[in-house]
């Protein structure tokens, strides 16, 4: 996992082309002026999802993790916070469904071992596919405008 502003975004975009451009189309789209949907890139290998809404408490959302997607979250407005635990040897709650490429994990088995971190405006957050994540969270509901760009592997 990374957490970070745009303004550093050059310190990643070594890892992959792909997630260079995701980067890059965070840095030049006022993401304000376009509606709630999804976006294509580069196809299904690189796409943009945007979203407006209201976070939920924690014991509420499962864990997420990925296999074909590399996930780019970009909070345009509002803030939340995220969970993040190591995917290591968990057991999912959910098994994997490939068709929306993700798995889930019960929180209440997780929440002595996870962290949870402030996500503010400009911030963005790399999670890979042993990155166990818990987006869209805060003690209060708050309204949020976030873009996810899902970087296929």
């Amino acid at each position: 996992m990374i957490v970070d502003t745009l303004a550093n975004r050059a310190l990643y975009s070594h890892i992959s082309p792909r997630i260079a451009k995701a980067l890059a189309h965070l840095s030049e789209t006022n993401f304000s002026l376009l509606e709630v949907g999804t976006y294509e890139l580069e196809g299904k290998d690189l796409f943009v999802i945007v979203n407006d809404y209201q976070t939920k408490p924690r014991e509420v959302e499962p864990f997420e993790v990925h296999q074909q997607y590399i996930d780019v979250q970009y909070v345009v407005s509002g803030e939340e916070e995220f969970g993040y635990l190591p995917l290591a040897d968990q057991t999912p709650s959910k098994p994997y469904f490939a068709k929306h490429d993700y798995a889930e994990f019960d929180y209440l088995s997780n929440k002595e071992a996870a962290a949870f971190i402030p996500f503010k405006a400009g911030m963005f957050a790399l999670f890979f596919p042993e990155d166990m994540h818990m987006p869209g969270t805060s003690a209060t509901p708050k309204q949020v405008r976030k873009v996810v760009i899902k970087v296929k592997i």
